[in-house]
């Protein structure tokens, strides 16, 4: 069975707590390196087919909705909770835009959501 892939951009080049909380839950966290990889969520996840990703800056939202405007993608942005974040998955986002928050539980929390959500 395939690891789940998450894509994570941060604005600020931020991401690896989040990251090493995906590969806690068993999945296979894909960090986009360097200052605006939020904005690169997108393009990042269509090219290595993700199951979804995270965006975080300030407001939460620039690279969410540049991955929805760019590819379709279902977001919900402006996140400020894990718990939110779940909901999010839950109701079928792909891309998840959150306020700063490099934190291991949320990586681990949100890849662990998407594994019972998709049965694997």
């Amino acid at each position: 069975m395939a690891k789940v892939k998450v894509v994570i951009g941060d604005r600020l080049g931020k991401g690896h707590n989040v990251a090493k909380g995906v590969e806690a839950a068993g999945g296979l966290a894909i960090l986009i390196s360097g200052v605006g990889a939020d904005m690169k969520v997108g393009d990042v996840m269509y090219r290595e087919n993700a199951d979804f990703g995270l965006s975080f800056c300030g407001s939460g939202g620039a690279g969410a909705l540049t991955a929805k405007t760019k590819y379709g993608y279902p977001v919900e942005y402006g996140l400020r909770s894990v718990e939110a974040g779940i909901t999010a998955l839950r109701n079928g986002s792909k891309v998840i835009g959150f306020g700063f928050m490099d934190t291991e539980e949320l990586g681990r929390r949100m890849t662990e959501e998407f594994i019972k959500l998709a049965g694997r």
